[in-house]
């Protein structure tokens, strides 16, 4: 680049744009950088599956989101909200509890 102080990156980097659903049949595009290595991995499953990249690409993103949704919740988590919620209960109970 001319004029910049920063050097090249010495890997070529690959750019896409795909379109995301979202609710109410809206669509975005989004800009995903890929690794020459990540590209040849999304085309040749695409091809295996007969189907296009951004295809790929927003499987990938459903199934991912999916998986954090299942991820199990830490015990604090699951109770936060009761924390604190009983009243007239001794202040110290729980150092008291031992």
């Amino acid at each position: 680049m001319i004029g910049s102080d920063r050097p090249r990156s010495a890997r070529p980097v690959v750019y896409y744009n795909f379109v995301v659903h979202v609710r109410l049949k809206q669509n975005t595009t989004v800009s995903v950088r890929l690794s020459k290595d990540e590209e040849r991995v999304v085309r040749q499953l695409a091809r295996r599956q007969r189907s296009t990249v951004s295809h790929v690409i927003r499987s990938a993103v459903s199934n991912l989101v999916q998986n954090e949704e299942r991820k199990a919740l830490r015990p604090y988590d699951e109770v936060a909200d009761l924390i604190g919620s009983v009243a007239g209960l001794p202040p110290d109970l729980s150092t008291t509890s031992g």
